[in-house]
C-alpha cells in the first residue's frame, strides 16, 4: 500500500515525496511508514526495483554483440515508457542530493544511480574479442548515456518527439555506436609468448 501510493504521488506530482506524504495517502501513521521507508533514498530505491525489476533481470538470448545490444534497447524502452514519472524523479532527487551534498546540506543517504552500467556490460560482452579494451570501454560509457531516461529528457522535453519517436532515435544511436566501434577498432589480441622479447637474426645477434 505505501509503495503504491508512493508511485501514485509521483505520478501526480511529478516529484519523489516525503514519507510523511506516502504516510498520508496512505492512511497510516507516519512511524508506520518509517519502519519501512527510512528515507526518500530508501523510498525512490523502492520504487525503482517495483518499477524497473525486470529490466534489471533481463537477459538476451542473443549470442552476439550487435543484436544483444539492440534486443535490450527494444525489449526495455518500452517499460521506461511506462514509467517515466518515476525515472525522472529518481534523476530529480540525485540531482538534488548532489547538490546539498556539496553544500553539507544533505541529512540522508544520498541516492545512487547505476543499474545500466551491468546491463550493457552484460549486452557488449560478445564484442570484447572483437574491441581493443580501450575500444570496448568507450562503447560501454557511451551506451550508457543513451540508454535511460536522460534520452527522453532531451528528445520529449527540448526536441518535443513522441515516444515512439524516442525510442526509434535511440535504438539508432545504439545501432550507429556499436557499427562505429566495429569498424574502428583492431580486434582484441593475445600477447605473443615472444611479445617483448628482442627477435634473434641467424647467428644469435639480436636485431636492431
Amino acid at each position: 500500500m505505501l509503495l503504491e501510493s508512493a508511485m501514485t504521488l509521483i505520478r501526480s506530482t511529478g516529484h519523489v515525496p516525503t514519507v510523511a506524504e506516502v504516510a498520508q495517502r496512505s492512511g497510516v501513521s507516519r512511524a508506520t511508514a518509517y519502519r519501512y521507508f527510512s528515507s526518500r533514498s530508501a523510498l525512490i530505491v523502492a520504487v525503482m526495483d517495483a518499477t524497473l525489476g525486470p529490466v534489471r533481470r533481463f537477459e538476451s538470448r542473443h549470442t552476439d554483440g550487435p543484436n544483444r545490444v539492440r534486443d535490450v534497447f527494444e525489449q526495455t524502452f518500452p517499460r521506461f515508457r511506462q514509467y517515466e514519472a518515476q525515472m525522472r524523479a529518481a534523476v530529480q532527487l540525485s540531482l538534488e542530493h548532489w547538490a546539498k551534498e556539496r553544500a553539507g546540506l544533505l541529512e540522508e543517504k544520498p541516492f545512487k544511480r547505476g543499474f545500466r552500467v551491468r546491463i550493457v556490460e552484460d549486452a557488449i560482452r560478445p564484442m570484447a574479442n572483437q574491441l581493443s579494451a580501450a575500444d570496448h570501454r568507450r562503447l560501454h560509457q557511451a551506451l550508457t548515456v543513451i540508454y535511460g531516461i536522460e534520452t527522453w529528457i532531451v528528445l520529449k522535453d527540448i526536441w518535443g518527439l513522441s515516444d515512439r519517436g524516442v525510442e526509434k532515435i535511440a535504438l539508432w544511436m545504439a545501432d550507429s555506436l556499436v557499427k562505429a566501434a566495429l569498424a574502428g577498432s583492431p580486434p582484441a589480441s593475445k600477447p605473443s609468448p615472444r611479445s617483448g622479447a628482442a627477435r634473434q637474426r641467424p647467428g644469435g645477434h639480436a636485431a636492431r
